[in-house]
C-alpha cells in the first residue's frame, strides 16, 4: 500500500540550477485554504480482438533523449527530410539563458516588465497573453511530408503545410533569436517514463513562457543536462510573418509542427498553451506508433494502488474530480499507458481559473501561490484575484508544478487502470449520471468524445450544441481514431478494467429548463466507482435510445437522479430529446461508415441495436 497522501510540499531536484534545491514550504502557507473533502462524498462482455491494420511508418526522433536509458528507442527520421533546416546552437548564443531556478526568472520577468506579483495571492505572478487568449485551432498546421504524409489523419483538425513553408518560418525565429540579446532556453522532458519519453527544448524571447514551460514540462536534473540532446525543440518568439498568405497560412498567426524532424514553431500569438498543447500533439503521434496509448486525460491512484483516468473535454470536471484529497493526483490532463502502466506527460497543471472557489476545489485555490502564474485574470482595486470577472475572456488560467498539490504523486507514474470514467456534460439533460460500458461501447464513446455547449458560451449558441471530439481531444490527435480505439481496446481487456459514463451535466430537462447535476452527487458517483460500490449495485436493461444500462441505487445519490426519465417532468419532450441527441450522436459517427471496424462499434452506440 501506498502512504496516503499528506501535506508535506517540496520543490524536486531540476527545479533549479543548484544541486542542493529541495526545501519544503512553510505549511502555513502551502495549505493556506485548503479543506479535506468527506471520504464520502458525494462486467466486461467478451469482443472479438481486432487485428490492428494501421500500417504506420515510423515517424519521429529517436524516443528518450537527453541521456535517458530509454528501452524503446527507435530510428532517426532526418534522412526522409531534404531540407537542411535545422536548430542553431542556442546553448552557444552569448545571451542563452538556461533553466533558470524560479527565483531567477520572478527576477526575469519582473525586471523584463513581462508581470507582476500578486503580493495578495500567495506572491503569484500575473501575466497577459494578449491579443489571444485562447489555443488558434485554426493556425494549427502538421507538415505534409516524409512518413507524416501517410499516417496523419489529414483534414480540418490537422492542417497540412509544406515542409518548404514550415522551413521558412522557422527560419524566421532563428534570425530574430540570432539578433537578441537574451534568449531564454528551456531543456526538460515530457513523459515520466524513460522507457519513451521526449526531450524537449522550448526557445523563448519572453521571460515568463520560460517559467511556464518550467512549470508544465518534466524538469531535468543537473546531470542529465550535461549531455542534453533534445528529440523536439519549440521555437516561440514574437517574430513577424509578412508573408503569410504566400505560405499558404490562414494568417500572420502559425503554431506548426514538422513531426518527422521534431520541430515547432509558434508565431503570432502569445497565448502559453500553444507550447504545451504542441508538445502533447507530438507525443499522440509518437506514443501511438509505438503501440502506447496516449489520452488527454487526468488521472489518480488510490492508496491500495488502484489507477483511474478521467477523460473529458473542457468543463466537463476533468481536472475538479481528479483533485481528490483522498487520492494521489498522477496529473491533469496528459497521459500515457504502456505496458508498465498509466505515467503523466507534464510536470505542472494548467487549470481553468473562472469561477475558482476554495470550497468546491480547495486544492486548486490552494495551488495559486509563488512559482504559479496566472494569465489574464481581472485584479480588483486592492490587489486581489476576481476568478468570477471573465470580462478579460472566460479561459483564464493558472499555471503550477505539479507538487503544488500536496497529495501528488511525485514519480508521475502508477499500475494500470482499474476504472476509466468518461465525462460528458450533456446539456440536453437526458444522459443518465452514471453508465457501466460494454467494451465495444467504451470504444464508441471513445472516439465520439461526446460533452455540449450551452447558450451563452458563445455567440449564437442560443441552445444545446453537441460537441464531438475524437478521444475527447480531437485538437491533438494526429492520427486516425481507429490507432486509438485499438490500443485502448488492448488495455482494458488486457487488465479487465471498468469503463463509465458519467455526465456532469444537467438532469430533470435541457439547459435553461432543468438544473446542473449537483457536484456532490457526481463525487458520490465517482466515489462508487472508485471503492467499488457500484458493482454491488443492480443495473437496468439497456435504454432504447442509448443502449445504455444505469445503476439502481447507489450511495449517496438518490435513485430518482440515477433515472433521468424519472427527473424530467415533461415525458414526450424528453422522449423527443433523447431521439434528437441519438440522432446526433449517429451522424457524428457515420464519417467511419467505409470502415467495418467503425461500423461494428456503431451498433453499440446510440441508435444501434446490439444490445437491445
Amino acid at each position: 500500500k501506498r502512504p496516503r497522501p499528506d501535506s508535506q510540499i517540496k520543490r524536486p531536484r531540476g527545479a533549479s540550477c543548484s544541486d542542493t534545491a529541495t526545501y519544503t514550504m512553510p505549511m502555513t502557507r502551502a495549505l493556506q485554504g485548503v479543506r479535506r473533502m468527506d471520504s464520502t462524498q458525494a462486467g466486461q462482455e467478451d469482443v472479438e480482438n481486432y487485428a490492428p491494420k494501421f500500417g504506420a511508418k515510423f515517424a519521429g526522433p529517436a524516443a528518450g533523449g537527453g541521456g535517458s536509458d530509454a528501452t524503446s528507442r527507435l530510428p532517426a527520421m532526418a534522412a526522409q527530410s531534404e531540407s537542411e533546416v535545422e536548430p542553431i546552437d542556442y546553448l552557444g548564443h552569448p545571451g542563452c539563458i538556461r533553466n533558470l531556478s524560479y527565483d531567477q526568472m520572478r527576477d526575469e520577468v519582473l525586471a523584463r516588465g513581462e508581470g507582476r506579483v500578486l503580493e495578495k495571492e500567495n506572491d503569484t505572478m500575473l501575466v497577459d497573453t494578449g491579443t489571444f487568449t485562447g489555443r488558434c485551432p485554426k493556425d494549427r498546421y502538421l507538415v505534409d511530408a516524409g512518413a507524416a504524409h501517410d499516417n496523419v489523419d489529414w483534414g480540418a483538425v490537422n492542417i497540412p503545410l509544406s515542409e518548404a513553408s514550415f522551413d521558412t518560418v522557422f527560419e524566421l525565429h532563428q534570425k530574430r533569436f540570432a539578433g537578441m540579446e537574451k534568449v531564454y532556453v528551456f531543456d526538460g522532458f515530457v513523459g515520466a517514463s524513460q522507457k519513451s519519453r521526449r526531450a524537449v527544448r522550448v526557445v523563448t524571447e519572453l521571460a515568463w513562457h520560460h517559467h511556464f514551460c518550467t512549470n508544465m514540462f518534466i524538469r531535468a536534473t543537473p546531470e542529465e543536462l550535461k549531455d542534453f540532446t533534445p528529440d523536439l525543440t519549440i521555437l516561440n518568439s514574437r517574430a513577424v510573418i509578412e508573408d503569410w498568405k504566400e505560405l499558404g497560412l490562414r494568417s500572420a498567426t502559425c503554431v506548426a509542427l514538422d513531426l518527422n524532424r521534431g520541430l515547432g514553431v509558434v508565431t503570432g500569438t502569445e497565448y502559453s498553451g500553444e507550447m504545451k498543447k504542441g508538445a502533447f500533439s507530438a507525443m499522440n503521434y509518437y506514443l501511438p506508433l509505438q503501440g502506447i496509448m496516449s489520452m488527454h486525460s487526468s488521472a489518480t491512484v488510490g492508496p491500495d494502488g488502484d489507477t483511474a483516468i478521467f477523460f473529458g473535454l473542457s468543463g466537463t470536471g476533468k481536472t475538479t474530480l481528479s483533485a481528490d484529497p483522498t487520492r494521489f493526483l498522477i496529473g491533469d490532463d496528459e497521459h500515457g499507458w504502456d505496458e508498465d502502466g498509466v505515467f503523466n506527460l507534464e510536470g505542472g497543471c494548467y487549470a481553468k481559473m473562472i469561477d475558482l472557489n476554495p470550497v468546491k476545489e480547495p486544492l486548486i485555490h490552494a495551488a495559486i501561490r509563488r512559482d504559479a502564474i496566472l494569465e489574464n485574470i481581472v485584479i480588483t482595486p486592492d490587489g486581489r484575484c476576481d476568478y468570477n470577472d471573465g470580462s478579460r475572456t472566460e479561459n483564464t488560467r493558472g499555471s503550477y508544478p505539479t507538487w503544488h498539490i500536496p497529495n501528488h504523486e511525485p514519480t508521475g507514474k502508477a499500475g494500470h487502470a482499474k476504472n476509466v470514467i468518461f465525462l460528458a456534460c450533456d446539456a440536453f439533460g437526458v444522459l443518465p449520471p452514471v453508465s457501466k460500458l460494454t467494451t465495444k461501447q467504451a470504444l464508441y464513446h471513445l472516439v465520439s468524445g461526446y460533452t455540449a455547449k450551452v447558450a451563452g458560451t458563445e455567440q449564437g449558441v442560443t441552445e444545446p450544441t453537441a460537441t464531438f471530439s475524437t478521444c475527447f481531444g480531437g485538437a491533438f490527435m494526429p492520427l486516425p481514431p481507429r490507432k486509438y480505439a485499438e490500443l485502448f481496446q488492448q488495455k482494458v481487456e488486457q487488465h479487465n478494467t471498468s469503463v463509465y459514463l458519467v455526465n456532469t451535466g444537467w438532469t430533470g430537462g435541457a439547459y435553461g429548463v432543468g438544473k446542473r447535476m449537483d457536484i456532490v452527487a457526481t463525487r458520490a458517483i465517482v466515489n462508487g466507482i472508485l471503492t467499488g460500490e457500484i458493482l454491488q449495485s443492480e443495473f437496468t436493461a439497456p435504454d432504447q435510445h442509448f443502449q445504455l444500462s444505469s445503476p439502481k441505487t447507489l450511495p449517496g445519490v438518490d435513485p430518482k437522479v440515477l433515472d433521468p426519465s424519472q427527473a424530467w417532468t415533461n415525458k414526450e419532450e424528453y422522449e423527443a430529446t433523447c431521439a434528437k441527441l441519438s440522432k446526433m450522436y449517429s451522424t457524428n459517427f457515420s464519417k467511419y461508415e467505409s470502415d467495418p471496424f467503425m461500423v461494428d462499434l456503431s451498433s453499440h452506440g446510440p441508435g444501434g441495436k446490439a444490445l437491445l
